[in-house]
């Protein structure tokens, strides 16, 4: 039988879900990110929690005081959300995240020491501009996805002149347009690029060979390179019919998307989740060898109005710290 695991419910300064082992917080912790969708990823954090890790997800657009897309949204937001972990009682904080939440675990790794571990599913290599709403997912105008200290991180633009060649209401592929705006832009490549030589984090990248959204494949092999030019390595797990949404063991597949043609199938998904949940567990757990040198770790604190309680309740506060209150347990087998 599992362990049972606790959740809680927060609604400031994010709202956000936690779930953990039954018997306090674990020395381990994971920050889910999900990535366009802007969901929580409370089955995700589930599944951390059952393998005995504290497991966290947040809001981080589209929220109360948040950017309504991924515009110019604030690393900082994460670097907080990775201090509470740790005030939680977390030693050892991953950050695990999906496309642009990847894009968004990888950049804060690089800009700050507060991760362990940086878990890139379906990643980037390069920092893209602002996504938008709507069937292209323009943004205008044309403006950064994130800022490091109020100043915007120097992007790829999309394409202008990318137009989907699906039939109206159909299921979009926008990796031509990724690919595209890759070609029209070489003069923004470098700046743009995603410096992971700079990472002290362990780092795990997972990319489907068969991703409809963007090349996840080819970026995460230019991250592990980057990664390798320091003398560390990356592990990377592929699959050639795998598409951008990876399925780990115990989690149900997401059902099919209107909007997006995320490529692969059902089977290759689970696959390559199946494949991959090993090492991300390990990693996560901090039982996975280090990938580079040991190091002292900078914790900051986390916001002191940030109130996490279980279901919506907290019944004291002693200085800047939450005295939690759970009121809701699973348990499963």
């Amino acid at each position: 039988m599992a362990a049972g695991i606790v959740e809680y419910e927060s609604a400031v300064p994010w709202e956000g879900f936690l779930a953990e082992p039954i018997g306090g917080p674990a020395a381990a912790g994971v920050l889910v990110l999900s990535g366009s969708s802007g969901r929580i990823e409370r089955e995700r954090c589930r599944l951390f929690a059952r393998a005995g890790a504290t497991a966290m997800s947040i809001r981080w657009f589209g929220g109360p005081g948040q950017p309504s897309g991924i515009r110019e949204v604030a690393l900082e937001t994460f670097v907080a959300a990775i201090a509470l972990l740790r005030e939680r009682g977390s030693e050892r904080v991953g950050v695990l995240g999906v496309s642009k939440g990847a894009e968004a675990a990888l950049l804060v790794s690089t800009v700050s020491d507060c991760a362990d571990a940086v878990i890139a599913l379906a990643p980037t290599s390069v920092v893209w501009a602002a996504v938008g709403s709507g069937r292209n997912r323009r943004e205008r105008p044309c403006r950064s996805g994130w800022t490091w200290q109020g100043r915007p991180l120097p992007f790829v633009p999309y394409d202008e002149s990318w137009q989907p060649t699906e039939p109206e209401g159909a299921p979009v592929s926008v990796l031509g347009w990724y690919e595209r705006s890759l070609a029209a832009h070489p003069d923004r490549l470098a700046a743009a690029t995603i410096p992971v030589d700079r990472t002290t984090a362990d780092l795990v990248l997972i990319a489907g060979g068969a991703d409809r959204m963007w090349p996840s494949t080819r970026f995460a092999h230019e991250l592990a390179d980057r990664y390798a030019a320091t003398g560390r390595e990356a592990a990377l797990i592929s699959r050639p019919d795998a598409g951008h949404r990876t399925v780990f063991p115990g989690e149900v597949p997401p059902p099919p998307s209107t909007r997006f043609d995320h490529g692969g199938t059902p089977e290759a998904d689970a696959e390559l989740g199946a494949a991959a949940w090993p090492t991300v567990r390990a990693t996560i757990l901090g039982s996975r060898p280090p990938a580079g040198k040991a190091g002292t770790k900078r914790i900051g604190r986390s916001p002191s109005h940030s109130q996490w309680c279980g279901v919506g309740e907290v019944r004291a506060r002693r200085g800047n710290s939450v005295v939690w209150s759970p009121r809701v347990s699973r348990r499963y087998v």
